[in-house]
Order: C-alpha cells, then structure tokens, then sequence
C-alpha cells in the first residue's frame, strides 16, 4: 500500500464550509481498506515540536490517517519494510487546517510530523489499538534518513522516548515488504 496524500472536497457558502473527513466507502474506492478502531488528538503549544518516528509492531502494526485541524505541520512517513527496494526512503508533505488534506500511512511506515506554527492540532486514526508493549521507532535526526525538517536553528522540542529512538542501522524491522514500493500518491475527491 502507498502513502497517500488526500484532497477533500470543500462545500462552501456565506457561513464557511463543510467536508467529510471520513467515508468508508470513498476511502475503499481510493484503495484504503483499513478500518480505524481509535481517534488520537494532539495539541502542541510551540512551533517546532517533533513528534516521531513511530510505529507499532504486529500485532498490534497500525496504519493511520492523519489531518492537522489547527496550524500546520510537516507530516513523514519512512519505509521501515525489510526488504523493501525503498528501506529508509521517505515522503512528507504539509498538512495544515487550511487546505484539509490528509496523509494515509499504512502498516510498515515509521511516521513523525514537527508542528510548522504555534497552537497547533493533530487529529489521526488507527487501525490498532495503542499498545505500549509494541511501540518502535526510529530516532528523527538519523543522518542515514537525512530528513530535511523545517526547523529552527535551536533543533526540535521532543519528548525523552522520542530522544533515545534508536538509528535505522540498529532497527530490526517487524514489518516485511509487501510488493508496493514507497511512493505518495496524491488523491482528491470523487
């Protein structure tokens, strides 16, 4: 499955406007069959707060639709599949409040985002539940991954698990590949 960058379709008039976020059905028709068992919502009061990479091994792996409703943030999904043509490759793109789009990042991708303005909110879904005793990841300023963060001088605001994620060299992958190599596919709506 590819990472996808969603476009949703924006009904608007004189009061603003209103969207679906979320369709069983159009999310099938664009090749996401994943069913969301949990709603995650972050608020990160400063700008340059780095949250990632994460990901949850099997069983408990989860893929995860992600949207940021206030401020913007600069969302990254890393191939983490073992023997993947594509292992530590990325995609990233923007999110922010103000276009709507979303990132799907499926099972296999460790996944991480840095808030780009202050007061900023993350909402995602998972198609697992949380499950400490499965979490992994890999540290954000890995020089093998060389992620080009949009950040300032004085480096990202992390949490201490965040800190101690260990280097893409030392990651024993719990996820194989499945045939799709890494790409982000642009999608919008129907």
């Amino acid at each position: 499955m590819a990472v996808k960058l969603i476009a949703a379709r924006r009904l608007g008039d004189e009061r603003g406007w209103f969207t679906e976020t979320y369709s069983e059905a159009a999310f099938t028709k664009l090749g996401i069959r994943d069913r969301f068992v949990q709603d995650n919502h972050s608020m990160s009061v400063p700008a340059g707060v780095l949250r990632g990479l994460h990901f949850q091994s099997p069983p408990h792996a989860q893929s995860k639709l992600v949207r940021c409703v206030r401020g913007s943030i600069w969302d990254v999904a890393v191939d983490v599949r073992k023997g993947s043509p594509t292992y530590g490759n990325w995609v990233a793109g923007e999110l922010n409040a103000e276009t709507g789009k979303q990132m799907f990042v499926p099972v296999g991708f460790a996944h991480g985002f840095i808030t780009l303005e202050e007061h900023t909110e993350v909402e995602y879904k998972v198609s697992s539940y949380y499950a400490p005793g499965s979490e992994g990841g890999v540290i954000w300023n890995d020089p093998e991954l060389r992620l080009p963060w949009p950040i300032a001088v004085v480096g990202p605001i992390l949490s201490a698990k965040d800190q101690n994620l260990p280097p893409l060299s030392e990651l024993r992958s719990p996820f194989d590949y499945d045939g799709v190599p890494l790409s982000l596919t642009e999608v919008g709506p129907d």
